[in-house]
C-alpha cells in the first residue's frame, strides 16, 4: 500500500483542534489569494497594534468591538469571561494598570495567522507602583470581524499576575 501524504494545511489544523483551538471552515485553498490577503491584513493589523502600544502610541486594547467576549485562562485575580469591552477594560484591566508606575511595554515574538484568528506570543515587562519588576509571558488567541477583535482568550503567568495585583 503506497503512503498517503496528508497536506500541510490539514496537518496545522489537526495540530490546532488537539491544542483547542477553534479552526475556520474556508472554502478557498491555503495557497488562495482571498485567504492570503485575509491572513496579512489581521497579522499585520496586530502588529502595528502591539508596536504603537510598544511605542506609547495606542494599545491592542483599542481594536476591541464594544462586545468583544474576552477570557483571562487560569486561576488569578482578574480571570473570567467578560462580555463587553468596558466591563474587560474596567474588571481586568483597570485593577492590573492601578498597579503599575507605567504601562505595560509588550515585546511580540511570534505572531501566527489563520483568517480570522490571530495567535501572539508576546512578553511584557513594567515597573510596579512598588518598584518592583513586573514581567510576564502571554499567548492570546484574538478573533477579528471587520478589523475588530471580537473573540479573545488569553494565557499567562497566573503567578506572577496574582503577585503584582495582590502583593500581601
Amino acid at each position: 500500500m503506497a503512503a498517503r501524504t496528508v497536506p500541510r494545511c490539514c496537518r496545522l489544523a489537526g495540530l490546532a483542534i488537539a491544542m483547542g483551538l477553534a479552526v475556520p471552515v474556508m472554502s478557498a485553498h491555503a495557497g488562495d489569494a482571498p485567504a492570503q490577503t485575509a491572513i496579512h491584513d489581521n497579522s499585520a493589523q496586530i502588529r502595528a497594534a502591539f508596536e504603537a502600544w510598544r511605542l506609547g502610541q495606542g494599545s491592542v486594547f483599542d481594536l476591541l468591538a464594544d462586545d468583544v467576549v474576552w477570557t483571562v485562562a487560569g486561576d488569578s485575580p482578574v480571570s473570567g469571561t467578560y462580555r463587553s469591552k468596558q466591563v474587560f477594560l474596567d474588571e481586568a484591566v483597570a485593577p492590573i494598570t492601578a498597579r503599575l508606575a507605567a504601562p505595560i511595554v509588550p515585546e511580540v515574538t511570534r505572531i501566527v495567522a489563520d483568517g480570522a484568528h490571530v495567535v501572539v506570543l508576546w512578553q511584557g515587562s513594567a515597573t510596579a507602583r512598588d518598584g518592583s519588576t513586573y514581567r510576564n509571558h502571554y499567548a492570546w488567541h484574538l478573533e477579528l470581524a471587520d478589523g475588530r477583535i471580537v473573540r479573545a482568550t488569553a494565557f499567562l503567568d497566573t503567578w506572577a499576575l496574582a503577585r503584582l495585583v495582590d502583593p500581601s
